[in-house]
This record gives structure tokens, C-alpha cells and sequence, in this order.
């Protein structure tokens, strides 16, 4: 059972919940059901979202075969965590940051290092684990 991956996923479900809305809301605002129209906003959401979604899922399977092989569990909880605060950092850049200040990314390199950290250690765990 991979009962600490399924944590992790499911407060990165939410997470997600929480951009899709975000996007939900701006197309509504900007009446644009597809694409982003032009809106910069709505463009930051969208991507926001959509890397989220390219990203956590494959990482969240890393880590579920990695804790299926009998990886500690502390290893597991520090790497869902990484992955969370990674996240968290890219989608506070793109939404706020850099929505401030389009020089301002540094957050969003933080938050990429953090998921690929995070992606590449399980996958050492998924092939060693």
C-alpha cells in the first residue's frame, strides 16, 4: 500500500482544485472558453495549472513505486513535501510574482528545482527503491 503517496496526492488533488479555479474564474471574467485571448492573466493561470498538471502526476507515481518497494517512509514524507513546496513556489511566481514584476522569477526556478529534485530522486527510487 502506498498509504503516504496517497496523502501527498491528495493534498496536491486540492491544490489543484484551487488553479483550476482560478483559470475557471478568469475565463469568465474575460469570456474566453478557449486559449487564453490575449489576457496575461489568464495566460499566468492557464500555465499555472497546466504545469501542475504535467508535472505532479509523474512525480506522484515516482513516488508511489518507490514507497510500494519499501522505501522509508520518512524518505517518502520529505520528498511529498519537496514536491508541495515546490509547486507552491511555482504557482505563487507565476500568479503573484511575477505578475508584479515579470523580472521576478526566481521562485519559479526554485519551485522547477524542487519538482525535478523531486522527480529524479524517485525515479532512483523507482528503479533501485
Amino acid at each position: 500500500m502506498v498509504h503516504v503517496t496517497g496523502f501527498f496526492a491528495g493534498i496536491l488533488a486540492f491544490m489543484f482544485i484551487g488553479l483550476s479555479f482560478l483559470v475557471i474564474r478568469q475565463r469568465r471574467l474575460v469570456r474566453t472558453s478557449l486559449g487564453h485571448g490575449g489576457d496575461d492573466e489568464l495566460y499566468r493561470r492557464v500555465r499555472a495549472q497546466g504545469n501542475f498538471a504535467e508535472y505532479v502526476p509523474f512525480a506522484l507515481i515516482l513516488l508511489a513505486f518507490g514507497e510500494g518497494k519499501g522505501t522509508p517512509v520518512w524518505i517518502i514524507v520529505v520528498l511529498g513535501m519537496g514536491l508541495i513546496a515546490g509547486r507552491v513556489a511555482h504557482a505563487y511566481s507565476l500568479l503573484v510574482a511575477e505578475a508584479e514584476n515579470p523580472e521576478n522569477y526566481q521562485l519559479r526556478t526554485v519551485g522547477m528545482i524542487m519538482t525535478f529534485t523531486v522527480i529524479g530522486l524517485g525515479a532512483l527510487l523507482a528503479i533501485f527503491g
